[in-house]
């Protein structure tokens, strides 16, 4: 059930996300060099690694690295826009429909984040898809502190439900969660 609702929400959402992502690219390109997509590794079901798509939001060159590790300064004028919007989690829908990732669960986290991924290993959290959106990034919980994190990607996992799982797409949506750990950090 879940993965049917995925692909079904992901194609009804696909030509908005295609309305916002294709100027949000050409600005993003306009404001600075290189690629506008954000193509980056991340840890998957099963820790299997893919690879996750993001309108990308920092300068060229950024180091490769936790939104929690990396400041402001690297974040562009646009980027600001985007991620604030959440316009750059958009081409998640592309990983969606690929099924590397659901609307919601665990965000994927990056191979090198080792501390989250022995704590997310021992608590079966890498027994789901990861999620565009999940409770714990709505609480304010990152992954800057892995156990917390994956304690409540644990509990997630053990209480979710289709209506549960709605109500956090409704709540991302229409703004809930405090965004993006770079976009406090100077």
């Amino acid at each position: 059930m879940k993965r049917l609702t995925d692909i079904a929400l992901a194609l009804l959402l696909l030509p908005l996300a295609l309305l916002l992502c294709v100027p949000a690219a050409i600005a993003i390109r306009l404001e600075t060099p290189g690629n506008p997509l954000f193509l980056q590794k991340r840890v998957g079901r099963n820790q299997r690694p893919f690879t996750l798509w993001k309108l990308r939001s920092m300068s060229k060159g950024t180091k490769q690295a936790g939104s929690h590790e990396v400041g402001t300064a690297h974040v562009t004028r646009m980027g600001h826009i985007i991620r604030r919007t959440k316009i750059d989690e958009l081409p998640q829908i592309c990983n969606v429909l690929l099924g590397q990732m659901s609307f919601v669960g665990p965000r994927p986290c990056l191979p090198t984040q080792e501390e989250l991924i022995a704590e997310r290993a021992q608590r079966g959290v890498f027994d789901v898809l990861p999620g565009i959106t999940g409770p714990a990034q709505l609480a304010g919980i990152d992954m800057s502190t892995p156990r917390p994190l994956a304690e409540a990607d644990a509990a997630y996992i053990a209480t979710r439900s289709w209506t549960g799982d709605l109500r956090l797409i409704v709540q991302t949506a229409t703004g809930g969660g405090r965004g993006d750990a770079a976009v406090g950090l100077k």
